[in-house]
């Protein structure tokens, strides 16, 4: 469903992804991990049509899309839950869902997004009226969550989504994440420091290490990898 070949992104003069590539299937879910400053988000970045690549491929569905602006890109179907939520602090929760569907003009359509994101979570619709700067850690990141999916994505990459949450409530937003996957056939594509938690919801990881991919195979064997163990699950 996503292949990314040989990507490289630089910030000025400095490059943070040398030649990265991915594979990732249709319905799976899939990691990368790395240390800070691995290029980990870059690399979301650049799929997302944040950043302009360097060089390499970007496919979605078979078509290139790494020369396309990011609004083009969430159309198509790809969209990113970003790293620390970034709702729209001064609007409402319904406000904020609303904005995820800004492409959809089709209102009954919206409405049914609006309810099966309600579905998955149920305390979004109980602060439905609530401004979203008020919400908890761990509320703000299911609203971020529910806004990339009122634009209705096939493929949904996640970044850092435990970041700053209440470890009770790192648990529900992984559970979530599973749902998503299963239930509603999408996608993932999680960035994620608690390597532990997202190798053991994923199929397949991918090790970066400044601005390299230094290992890819399935998580099981990620998790028995001595120097995976060592570097990122703290045994």
């Amino acid at each position: 469903m996503l292949e990314v070949e040989r990507l490289s992104v630089r910030y000025g003069a400095v490059q943070a992804l040398h030649e990265v590539s991915l594979s990732i299937e249709e319905g799976a879910i899939v990691t990368l991990i790395g240390s800070n400053g691995a290029g980990k988000s870059t690399t979301l970045r650049a799929i997302s049509g944040l950043l302009r690549p360097a060089g390499g491929t970007i496919r979605y569905c078979g078509e290139r899309i790494d020369r396309l602006p990011a609004h083009a890109i969430v159309g198509r179907g790809l969209s990113q839950v970003p790293e620390g939520r970034m709702v729209f602090a001064n609007l409402s929760v319904r406000e904020n869902l609303q904005m995820g569907a800004y492409l959809q003009r089709d209102r009954a359509l919206v409405q049914r997004e609006l309810e099966r994101v309600f579905s998955l979570f149920p305390r979004l619709q109980e602060r439905e009226q609530q401004v979203a700067g008020t919400l908890s850690g761990g509320e703000q990141q299911m609203l971020a969550i529910g806004r990339a999916l009122m634009s209705r994505p096939k493929f949904l990459m996640m970044d850092e989504p435990s970041l700053g949450i209440a470890p009770l409530l790192v648990a529900t937003i992984f559970e979530k994440i599973v749902e998503i996957n299963r239930s509603h056939g999408i996608t993932v594509l999680l960035v994620e420091q608690n390597a532990n938690l997202a190798l053991d919801i994923s199929s397949h990881g991918y090790v970066l290490e400044t601005g390299r991919v230094i290992l890819h195979d399935r998580s099981a064997a990620l998790r028995a990898d001595e120097r995976v163990r060592s570097a990122y699950l703290g045994a």
